[in-house]
């Protein structure tokens, strides 16, 4: 039986090899493809695809956030260009099936979506390894939540309004934070959590 396929990926001259390249596998068929992390749900409702490959960097809402939204609906294959180590964790988190990096060949894509197609789970090596090497994040989900909303441009004040918590509170989070992760400031904090792929 094919494997049915959604591509999501917002380039797109990447998209478009993508396409191609499956194309050509006999067993695997690009049902639909989307630009943006905000439009693969409403994509898989209408295509009903076996797997989604998302890139995890997308406009609108990040691939592992969209990956959480449809995994009841559908197996999930993450690409990443820019391997960091704690997006494998969070993959897991979501219930994705398989995760690789762009720079695999497109034999190995075909190789992941088969194997998720049929129950299975896809995982590159070299990034298992990467994410053993590094550990767990040392951030709680409300510290992640609160350096989320203040990269999203968010005041103090309305992390707090948004989260229900005093500013105090949201302060000592965001300190908790800066220190776990030697930063000097918020940005430095927002930007190490983001390399090391906690946030």
């Amino acid at each position: 039986m094919n494997a049915r396929v959604l591509l999501a990926d917002d380039e797109h001259l990447v998209r478009g090899a993508l396409v191609a390249l499956l194309g050509l596998e006999q067993d695997i068929e690009v049902v639909a493809q989307v630009a943006r992390g905000d439009e693969i749900s409403g994509a898989v409702a209408e295509h009903r695809p076996d797997v989604a490959v998302i890139d995890i960097e997308l406009p609108g809402m990040d691939g592992l956030a969209a990956a959480e939204a449809i995994r009841s609906q559908c197996k999930v294959v993450i690409l990443t260009r820019l391997v960091r180590p704690g997006h494998l964790r969070r993959a897991m988190a979501a219930g994705v099936s398989g995760f690789l990096g762009k720079h695999a060949h497109a034999e190995e894509l075909g190789e992941a979506i088969r194997k998720v197609h049929r129950g299975g789970r896809y995982l590159d090596a070299e990034l298992v390894m990467d994410a053993m090497a590094v550990g767990d994040s040392p951030l709680t989900p409300r510290e992640r939540e609160t350096l989320r909303l203040a990269d999203d441009g968010a005041t103090i004040g309305g992390i707090a309004r948004k989260l229900h918590l005093t500013e105090g509170t949201v302060r000592n989070y965001i300190s908790n934070a800066m220190s776990k992760l030697n930063a000097q400031n918020r940005l430095e904090a927002i930007r190490t959590a983001q390399r090391m792929g906690w946030l």
